[in-house]
């Protein structure tokens, strides 16, 4: 029986083992382990990539929305609009903050929050909107932007997903006042630990997250605001130098296998993910709409094919969110997703092998045509 995981990170790592440990010895050579000159390298190296002027290298990408949240000035009695389908820490991060989320549904076909519902939530209690380019596909960024103009709020970009996707030609991290990226070992540019990053074009901006990622301090031991530890390791930020070079390979082969996947399940009672013309999708994940979701997932796990649900459990169904008196109904396309989607591995180490097993897996499974399992 092969064996396709969700990741593949030993294969991986194989490939730039010797440039990692070279890495590893230099900071250990330097003594200088946090905030040192291999992070201001990959700050400088990111904001030339993606054309933003201006990249702040932090401790997670949580930290990361959550300081550009702090450094918008969002506090008690504010509102920020997040997606209900998204990773937790988008509204947790609001909820830090002392802002209250407030959940908004989904396209059903992208993911991705859905502009109409968000121009509904607006209320004048609002402050800015957190669009989360979810598994790696970009937002409707023009209508929020929109949206966002006429209530003169902030927009955030949750782009923890979405590293190298664009938007009619624009990167991610670039469409709003700010972005936000996580450098998590899962992700797209994974590190060997935690890490984020905020990107933006603001100069004031950017440099009140300098100031805020080393509690508040504008020159040493003087703290005009409070801030936080949001320190980016030394070590963390020498390691991503190396990936980094891997980064457009990586995507390439990601996007590779997304097409592969596209035909190999014609035929399959399974909804493909679908990407806007106009955007470039990094695809953090492939994720699939289907009927009988969980003895699909058994019956991949049992053939030795990793898959995972992304996400199981809305936001707004969140105990810790019960507070807020969301009505749970509110939600359809969430709840028909949450129900139904499935993300199979998509990870740049897979064979074509590989990808032909998982979609025969899935054939098999629903009796669509003959296969090898």
């Amino acid at each position: 029986m092969r064996n396709v995981g969700m990741l593949d990170l030993e294969s991986e790592n194989e490939l730039f083992a010797d440039e990692v440990r070279a890495a590893v010895e230099a900071v250990l050579d330097s003594r200088q382990y946090v905030n040192g000159p291999a992070v201001a390298e990959f700050e400088a190296k990111m904001a030339a990539r993606f054309g933003i002027a201006h990249a702040i290298g932090v401790s997670s990408g949580t930290d990361a929305i959550l300081c550009a949240l702090m450094a918008a000035g969002i506090g008690p009695g504010d509102e920020v609009i997040v997606p209900t389908f998204t990773f937790f820490a988008t509204a947790g991060c609001v909820h830090r903050a002392g802002a209250t989320p407030v959940f908004v549904d989904i396209d059903p076909r992208t993911f991705n929050i859905d502009p109409a519902r968000v121009a509904e939530a607006v209320t004048t209690k609002t402050r800015a909107i957190i669009p989360v380019h979810l598994f790696g596909q970009c937002a409707e960024m023009d209508e929020i932007n929109e949206i966002a103009a006429r209530g003169d709020l902030v927009v955030i970009e949750d782009a923890a997903q979405a590293i190298g996707a664009t938007y009619k030609d624009r990167p991610a991290c670039g469409l709003g006042l700010a972005g936000c990226l996580s450098f998590y070992p899962t992700k797209n540019l994974g590190g060997f630990g935690e890490g984020g990053m905020i990107l933006t074009r603001d100069e004031a901006f950017a440099e009140l997250c300098r100031r805020l990622r080393v509690h508040g301090e504008s020159k040493r031991y003087v703290h005009e605001r409070i801030g936080a530890n949001f320190r980016m390791d030394t070590m963390k930020a020498a390691i991503l130098l190396v990936k980094l070079k891997y980064l457009n390979e990586f995507t390439t082969r990601r996007r590779n296998n997304a097409a592969k996947y596209d035909t190999l399940l014609d035929g399959a009672p399974v909804e493909r993910p679908l990407v806007r013309d106009y955007n470039a999708c990094v695809y953090h994940q492939y994720s699939i709409l289907c009927e009988r979701r969980d003895e699909l997932a058994a019956h991949l796990k049992e053939h030795g094919v990793g898959c995972g649900v992304y996400y199981p459990i809305p936001l707004h169904r969140q105990p810790c969110f019960g507070h807020l008196g969301a009505d749970p109904d509110a939600f359809p396309n969430t709840d028909r997703v949450c129900e139904r989607v499935l993300s199979l591995p998509v990870h740049p180490m897979l064979t074509d092998d590989d990808l032909s097993y998982v979609a025969e897996c899935i054939h098999a499974f629903y009796g669509t045509h003959q296969g090898m399992v």
